[in-house]
């Protein structure tokens, strides 16, 4: 691993990564050396990444601005389509929060987060995920503006295969302006 160099940037800083719902602004990668690759996310209204499992890798999620539907827990039972009617073992169900909520989500955990709202949110977002996340990015990007946010299954189950990602219900591109 090669030395971290420092990095500063001005808001609005790094490099974007934009389309079909998808709006990364890469900060640092794990490619420098950092200890995670982290972004700036702003999430669209109506967007939902779905609730999904890492098989490696931490992942910390900071609401910056809006409000987002946040969920980090195994649920009593992950055949229900909707991880909105999700609920632990101790009772919990998912959170909606705005800005200061925070979820910190360990490998192998079930996670989701979604935009419930007609307004833009931003997302403070680190991940220690294998493959870097601003590569799993761009590839969804790509696929997601190839197929108008209609993707294949089998292209999707091909691309979170590569990255170590179990899909437990789908993904809503919503319907932002990207």
């Amino acid at each position: 691993m090669t030395k971290m160099s420092e990095v500063m940037l001005a808001g609005g800083g790094g490099r974007r990564i934009v389309g079909g719902g998808v709006d990364a602004t890469v900060k640092v990668t794990m490619d420098e050396a950092a200890f995670a690759s982290t972004f700036e996310m702003r999430i669209p209204p109506g967007y939902d990444v779905g609730a999904h499992v890492h098989s490696q890798g931490e992942e910390i999620f900071y609401v910056v601005q809006g409000h987002l539907d946040v969920l980090a827990f195994e649920p009593l039972d992950r055949s229900v389509a909707d991880w909105h009617e999700w609920v632990a073992a101790d009772g919990r169900r998912y959170l909606r929060g705005g800005p200061g909520a925070f979820m910190y989500v360990p490998a192998n955990v079930p996670h989701a987060f979604g935009n419930p709202t007609q307004s833009e949110s931003v997302l403070f977002f680190q991940s220690t995920v294998a493959g870097g996340h601003e590569n799993y990015f761009e590839e969804l990007t790509e696929i997601l503006v190839r197929t108008s946010g209609r993707p294949g299954k089998e292209e999707m189950l091909e691309l979170r295969r590569r990255y170590g990602i179990e899909q437990l219900t789908g993904l809503k591109a919503g319907h932002g302006k990207r």
